[in-house]
C-alpha cells in the first residue's frame, strides 16, 4: 500500500567503443518521419544517410561527471544514430530542478521521474506523450513483462519507459549448515517455520554451549514498505501483496486476510516463548545483519543478491559457515510479493518533442539501447577495458573500479533487462551465479499489488497515517498487548479513520481504469 512519494528525475545514456566492430547496428533504417521504432542489431546499419536524432537527456550526477564526448558516449551515438546532450544535475539539486522544469514546462527530450502527486498531475494535464499504444512496435521494450508498465500507469495508461529493476528478487538468506546439522528441511509452511526457528534458537546450532542464537529476528521496520516481512510472509503463504481485489473490483487490505493474521499469530507465539528477539520494536535492521555476520542468526529476509555478501561477511567470523538462498515458497508454491520494478521511469515531454514522429524516434533510441551490444555495454562496459569474455561463455570484470567510474553513471539511468537483451552471464562464485538465475526467474512468480497506481484522495491526504495505525497494531498484537478481539477493534478504528473510504476510492479508480 505504501507508495514512493519522493520526486525524482534523471535520464541517461551511454555507449562504448567496446563494440566498434559491432557498431554497424541500430540506426534508423531511413529518414521516414514515422518509423516503427523496432530495431535489429543484426540487420540495421548504424550509419546511414539519415540525420542523427538530437536528444537531450537530464541525468542525475552521482560522483564525477564523465568527460563530454567520451568513448562510451561516442559508441552509443554511433550505434543509435543520435547526437546526445547529457544534462548532469547534482543529486542535491535533483528535486528542486524537476520542480522548476515542470513549472516552466521547459524540459529535455527525455526526463526521468518517479511516481508522485506532482508528476501525476503533470501527466494528467497532458505534459507528456502517452506511449502505451506504441510499445507493440518496439521489440525490446515490448518484450518486458507487462507488469513493469502497469506499475507506472496513470489512469490506466502508460506514459513512460521504466528504469527496469527486478520485481521478483525477494528471497530468504539462511544458514544451510545449521539446517543440515539439525536434520531439518527448508520450511514451507507456518508450522515448519515455527519449528525451524525454534530449533535454531534452542538447539545450540553454533555448538558453543551457549543459548545465544536466534532462528529469525525482527527489527523496528519489519512491517513497513515494499520489504515488509509480514507482507512477504503472508504473500508466501498464499495471501495478497498489500491489497487483494476480486472480479468485481472490491478491495481487501492484507490486514483483513487469514494468511496475514496467521503470520502474525506465528510471530506472537515466537515472541511469547522468547524464541524471537524481545527488542524487535526498537532494533535497527543493521543489528540483525550483524547478528548473522557473527554467526548468531540463522535466517533473514532480503534479496537474492544478499547471499554473496552475507557469505563473505559471515565466513570472516565463522569460516566453515554455509550460506544459501531460497525463494519465498509456501503451500501454494513460489509466491514473491512484487516490488515496483523500477527506479523511476523516462517520459517524453511534449514541450520539447513536438510531433508523434519524433516521439517514436525517441522510443526507438531506448529500444536500441536494449539491443545485446548496448545492454552489454551498460552492464559490463567496454570489452578489453572493463571486462573480458571467459572460456566458458561468460564474462568477468577486469577493471571494476573503472567500470564504476566510467560506465555506472550511465547504467543507473538507461533501461535494460539482461535476460531480454541476452547479455552473457557474469562469472561469479556459485552463490552469486545462483542468485542471478533465481532473480531472473523471479518475475514468473510475482504477486503484484493491485492498488499500487490507483488514485485515492484519502491516501494522498492521510495514507501514511492510516498505515502507521496498522503497523502499530501489528506490533502490539505480536507483543501480546492486544488479543484477537483487540486486533479486530484496531481494524474497525482504521476503517472509521479513513480505511473504509480508501477501500471505496480504490474500487472506483480500479473500475475506471478498466473501462
Amino acid at each position: 500500500m505504501k507508495r514512493n512519494l519522493k520526486l525524482a528525475f534523471v535520464c541517461s545514456a551511454f555507449a562504448g567503443t567496446m563494440l566498434l566492430a559491432a557498431c554497424t547496428n541500430g540506426a534508423d533504417k531511413s529518414s521516414s518521419p514515422n518509423p516503427s521504432g523496432s530495431s535489429s542489431a543484426a540487420n540495421t546499419p548504424a550509419v546511414t544517410a539519415s540525420t542523427p536524432l538530437e536528444l537531450s537527456i537530464a541525468i542525475q550526477q552521482v560522483g564525477d561527471i564523465p568527460a563530454k564526448g567520451n568513448p562510451v558516449e561516442q559508441a552509443m551515438e554511433k550505434f543509435t544514430n543520435t547526437k546526445l546532450d547529457f544534462q548532469w544535475i547534482p543529486s542535491a539539486a535533483y528535486n528542486d530542478k524537476i520542480n522548476v522544469m515542470l513549472a516552466s514546462n521547459d524540459m529535455p527530450k527525455l526526463l526521468r521521474v518517479t511516481t508522485s502527486p506532482t508528476v501525476t498531475n503533470a501527466i494528467q494535464s497532458g505534459m507528456f506523450w502517452e506511449i502505451g499504444p506504441y510499445l507493440k512496435d518496439y521489440k525490446n521494450l515490448n518484450a518486458a513483462n507487462k507488469q513493469y508498465y502497469d506499475n507506472i500507469g496513470v489512469d490506466g495508461k502508460v506514459y513512460g519507459v521504466p528504469e527496469f529493476r527486478s520485481m521478483g528478487r525477494g528471497a530468504a538468506v539462511y544458514r544451510k549448515d545449521w539446517l543440515d546439522d539439525l536434520k531439518l528441511s527448508y520450511p514451507k509452511t507456518l508450522d515448519e517455520w515455527y519449528n525451524v526457528i525454534k530449533a535454531m534458537t534452542l538447539s545450540d546450532p553454533d555448538k558453543n554451549g551457549k543459548n545465544d542464537t536466534y532462528g529469525f529476528m525482527l527489527y523496528k521496520g519489519y512491517n513497513d514498505g515494499d520489504a515488509s516481512v509480514l507482507s512477504r510472509f503472508a504473500t508466501m503463504m498464499g495471501g495478497v501483496n498489500k491489497w487483494g481485489v476480486d472480479k468485481d473490483g472490491n478491495f481487501t487490505p492484507e490486514y483483513m486476510t487469514p494468511e496475514f493474521f496467521d503470520t502474525m499469530k506465528m510471530f506472537r507465539k515466537l515472541y511469547s516463548e522468547k524464541l524471537l528477539n524481545q527488542d524487535f520494536a526498537v532494533l535497527d535492521y543493521s543489528e540483525t545483519e550483524k547478528m548473522m555476520d557473527t554467526g548468531r542468526n540463522g535466517m533473514r529476509f532480503g534479496v537474492y543478491g544478499n547471499g554473496k555478501s552475507q557469505l563473505e561477511r559471515t565466513t570472516k567470523n565463522v569460516p566453515n559457515a554455509v550460506i544459501d538462498i531460497a525463494p519465498f515458497e509456501g503451500p501454494k508454491g513460489i509466491r514473491i510479493a512484487a516490488e515496483p520494478g523500477n527506479f523511476g521511469y523516462l517520459v517524453i515531454p511534449k514541450s520539447s518533442v513536438k510531433t508523434e514522429a519524433e516521439a517514436k524516434k525517441v522510443l526507438g533510441f531506448l529500444d536500441k539501447m536494449m539491443e545485446p551490444e548496448m545492454a552489454t555495454l551498460l552492464t559490463r562496459g567496454i570489452e578489453g577495458k572493463h571486462f573480458a569474455n571467459t572460456a566458458d561463455g561468460k564474462t568477468e570484470f577486469t577493471d571494476s573500479a573503472a567500470f564504476s567510474r566510467e560506465v555506472a553513471p550511465y547504467r543507473n539511468n538507461i533501461p535494460y533487462i539482461e535476460t531480454i537483451s541476452m547479455v552473457k552471464q557474469l562469472k561469479d562464485v556459485p552463490i552469486g551465479e545462483k542468485a542471478a538465475k533465481l532473480e531472473a526467474d523471479g518475475v514468473n512468480y510475482i504477486v503484484p499489488n493491485p492498488a499500487l497506481t490507483l488514485s485515492s484522495q484519502t491516501y494522498a491526504e492521510k495514507g501514511r497515517e492510516l498505515e502507521q495505525m496498522m503497523m502499530d497494531a501489528e506490533t502490539k498484537y505480536i507483543m501480546g498487548k492486544i488479543d484477537d478481539a483487540g486486533w479486530q477493534q484496531e481494524i474497525d478504528k482504521w476503517k472509521k479513520a479513513g480505511g473504509e473510504k480508501l477501500i471505496g476510492e480504490y474500487k472506483a479508480s480500479y473500475l475506471k481504469n478498466k473501462k
